[in-house]
């Protein structure tokens, strides 16, 4: 064994190999001649592509092989855009195969694409220029061929859905030389016209090259221009055209135009009949209650002789009743007043004793107040006496002085002073300074 260089197996080198393809081959577009074509069992197609020079094997799978509208054949030119890999079990360079489709309209995609651009960018895919379709249209246009199996389909589908709309075909070919401008044609003559409250363009389904009068400029721009509102309904539902990018509404396939056109007169049958149910039954329970409050009205409704009879009958009753009412409280009054002049009658002969007393009492309330009022008068008579022993200015005038220091204190004992300090004396009338000038201490008290 070499110890620098590894040996591998025949599966890993074919892994590695597929590997190395892979990343350094990207998904290409080529271009030969189917050879050896087998449309296996599984769905998968496995064939060779070749030119004059070389070959190549070549596979596409179900899942890609089934958006496609036609079949391949041996010796047909095709364009496929490919993933080189390699097949490890056998070690075989082959193309996994994306997408397919006739040699040649590589350069009609492109110029599909450019036209789409084109218009995208002058606003006439714009959702906001699409127009409503009518909701119950009584003129349906179709512009079609009148030899196309489509056309019986979508009258097919308009007379089972919506049999009261008078239908108005526009004829014009829908594929080949010329097919592009006769179909713009046909749409400008539906729209001068105006007999149709909505325009149908449709077409079945076919190959690239079929439906490319559809994807021309004129019939996208007629389209665009026509007054009435169009729905287009071209090949498949994989397939779209330029037509369908401009039309107010797209469907997927002929019928569907039709579909979208117009309401399904049965399923709108059975709705009003459920309406007019749920209208009978309206109006009948609502016929009930009125002839209930009628019913009520009718009992309660009385003769206007037989209502004033009434009336009558009970003013009297009235009348009754009020004069008994009257009565009892003119009885119960005057039985009330003979009561209280029974009452005042015994009162009466009272009053003269108790004026009597109530004089009394008069008078020993006046001698109790004039006692009372000389007691009092006497005490402040001896407060006042009293008051006036305690008088200060009683005291002063006496003779007797009250001695002050400057700062106003009042001085009880002559140890409070200072020889020199200066006092003042409060007489009975006026004020006097003096300087102290000698201090006697009182003796002691044995």
């Amino acid at each position: 064994m070499n110890g620098e260089t590894p040996i591998l197996s025949v599966s890993e080198l074919n892994r590695l190999a597929r590997l190395a393809v892979e990343r350094g081959l990207t998904q290409v577009w080529v271009a030969g001649e189917i050879s050896n074509l087998t449309l296996a069992a599984s769905g998968h197609w496995y064939f060779t592509l070749k030119d004059s020079q070389a070959a190549v094997r070549c596979a596409m799978f179900r899942n890609r092989n089934q958006f496609m509208d036609w079949v391949p054949e041996n010796g047909m030119r095709v364009e496929v855009r490919a993933q080189p890999t390699l097949y490890e079990p056998r070690g075989e360079f082959q193309l996994g195969v994306e997408v397919m489709r006739r040699a040649g309209l590589g350069a009609l995609y492109e110029a599909y694409v450019r036209l789409k651009a084109q218009l995208e960018r002058e606003g006439l895919f714009d959702p906001a220029r699409k127009r409503p379709l009518p909701t119950y249209p009584r003129h349906i246009g179709i512009v079609t061929s009148p030899q196309a199996a489509a056309l019986r389909d979508v009258l097919t589908t308009l007379a089972r859905r919506w049999p009261l709309a008078h239908v108005l075909i526009y004829p014009t070919p829908v594929q080949g030389e010329g097919a592009a401008e006769r179909i713009a044609a046909a749409l400008r003559t539906a729209g001068e016209r105006r007999e149709s409250e909505v325009l149908l363009l449709v077409r079945g389904g076919g190959s690239l090259e079929d439906l490319w009068c559809f994807n021309a400029e004129d019939v996208a721009r007629a389209v665009a221009a026509c007054p009435i509102p169009v729905v287009s309904g071209i090949g498949h539902e994989t397939d779209f055209t330029i037509a369908d990018f401009v039309a107010d509404r797209r469907a997927p396939t002929p019928t569907g135009a039709a579909q979208l056109a117009t309401p399904d007169a049965a399923e709108l049958g059975q709705h009003l009949r459920h309406l007019a149910r749920r209208l009978t039954l309206g109006q009948r329970r609502r016929l009930h209650t009125l002839a209930q409050r009628l019913d009520g009205l009718a009992q309660r409704l009385r003769h206007p002789a037989e209502r004033l009879a009434s009336r009558r009958r009970h003013l009297d009753q009235l009348a009754r009743r009020l004069t008994l009412a009257q009565a009892g409280r003119l009885a119960r009054a005057r039985q009330g007043l003979t009561h209280l002049q029974a009452r005042l009658r015994r009162a009466l002969p009272r009053h003269e004793p108790l004026r009597a007393k109530v004089h009394e009492l008069g008078r020993r309330l006046a001698r109790a107040m004039a006692a009372d009022r000389q007691r009092h008068a006497d005490r402040v008579a001896a407060l006042a006496t009293h008051l006036a022993h305690l008088n200060p200015a009683a005291v002063l005038e006496r003779g007797y002085s009250i001695v002050r220091r400057t700062d106003g204190s009042i001085v009880r004992d002559s140890r409070q002073l200072a020889l020199d300090e200066t006092v003042e004396l409060t007489l009975a009338r006026g004020m006097a300074r003096a300087r102290i000038s000698r201090l006697v201490e009182e003796p002691q008290r044995s």
